[in-house]
C-alpha cells in the first residue's frame, strides 16, 4: 500500500491568495471550503477564511492550505516544502516565480552533490527548496 505526502500551510487570512499564487506558478486545480461552508458550533475563524484549500498539481503534487487563528511569524515558518525532479528548467522557473514578492535565501545553482539546488521564501513566509536536474542539464 502506498501513501502520499502533502505540505499543509497554515496562514492567517491569506490562504485564498496563497492558493492563487501557487496555482499561477505550478498550475493545477484548486478546491476551497470556507468556514461558512461547513459551520461547526463553537469553531472560531472568520466565515470568509479557508477551512481547507487544496491545490492538485500534475505528477502527484498536492499542496494544502488553511487559515486559522494560530500565531504565525516569518521567524517561525509554517512549513518547508521541497520540490524536486529531473527538469532543471522547470524547477528554475518555479524558483523564480516563488521568489517574486519574497526573497532568495540560496541561489538556484549547481550544488556540490551534482544536481541544481536553490531555496526561496515566498511572500507568505513559506520556505521552498528546489532540487534536481542532475549533471545531464546545465
Amino acid at each position: 500500500m502506498g501513501f502520499k505526502q502533502a505540505p499543509y500551510i497554515m496562514l492567517d487570512g491569506r490562504a485564498t491568495e496563497a492558493l492563487a499564487f501557487y496555482q499561477n506558478i505550478l498550475g493545477g486545480e484548486t478546491t476551497i471550503t470556507h468556514y461558512r461552508d461547513l459551520p461547526i458550533d463553537g469553531m472560531g475563524g472568520d466565515p470568509d477564511w479557508v477551512m481547507h484549500g487544496q491545490l492538485e498539481v500534475g505528477g502527484g503534487v498536492t499542496i494544502m492550505v488553511a487559515d486559522g487563528e494560530q500565531q504565525r511569524s516569518a521567524d517561525n515558518p509554517k512549513v518547508v516544502i521541497c520540490l524536486y525532479g529531473d527538469d532543471r528548467d522547470e524547477l528554475e522557473g518555479f524558483f523564480r516565480g516563488l521568489s517574486e514578492g519574497g526573497s532568495r535565501s540560496m541561489p538556484f545553482e549547481k550544488a556540490p552533490w551534482g544536481s541544481w539546488f536553490g531555496e526561496v521564501i515566498d511572500p507568505f513566509g513559506v520556505t521552498w527548496m528546489l532540487e534536481g536536474g542532475g549533471d545531464e542539464q546545465g
